[in-house]
């Protein structure tokens, strides 16, 4: 395997992400342990390694990264057809909660009305809007361990 760039890798798991709906999303919590939560990304990773995740603003999840911003996201991509197992991929960054709604509707995709039924007028809806550092992947094949600028 020849040696890639953090961007070649960069642009290898975003595209993996597109396609994996959920993730494990780790925060550190008040007492030092590790919550992790399932949240969906709505298929938007950005190729600079950000993503967006809706929750409420008094989650634990919330109050824990506000404490703490550092966050590890766990994402597992579907097995191939070939009979690889798909990709897993571990990142870590840093979490910002936005509060702007202007930014929530550049995020905002239908399903989430699910959870947050009037939409990005929810009362107490809050954005995660992970920056990711730092990533580990493999697919079975090819796999990576680099630095996110």
């Amino acid at each position: 395997m020849a040696d890639k760039t953090a961007k070649e890798h960069l642009a290898h798991i975003a595209e993996a992400m597109k396609d994996i709906d959920f993730v494990m999303l780790n925060t550190h919590t008040k007492d030092g342990q590790i919550g992790a939560r399932p949240m969906s990304n709505n298929r938007q990773v950005d190729y600079d390694g950000d993503s967006y995740y809706f929750t409420w603003a008094d989650s634990l999840m919330a109050k824990d990264i506000e404490k703490n911003p550092k966050v590890g996201l766990s994402v597992q991509g579907a097995p191939k057809e070939s009979g690889a197992p798909g990709i897993f991929i571990a990142l870590e960054g840093d979490a910002e909660i936005v509060r702007d709604k202007a930014e929530f509707e550049k995020h905002w995709v239908k399903d989430l009305e699910r959870w947050f039924e009037d939409g990005t007028d929810t009362e107490g809806l809050v954005m995660l809007h992970v920056h990711a550092t730092r990533c580990a992947y493999w697919d079975g094949e090819d796999e990576g361990d680099f630095d996110i600028d």
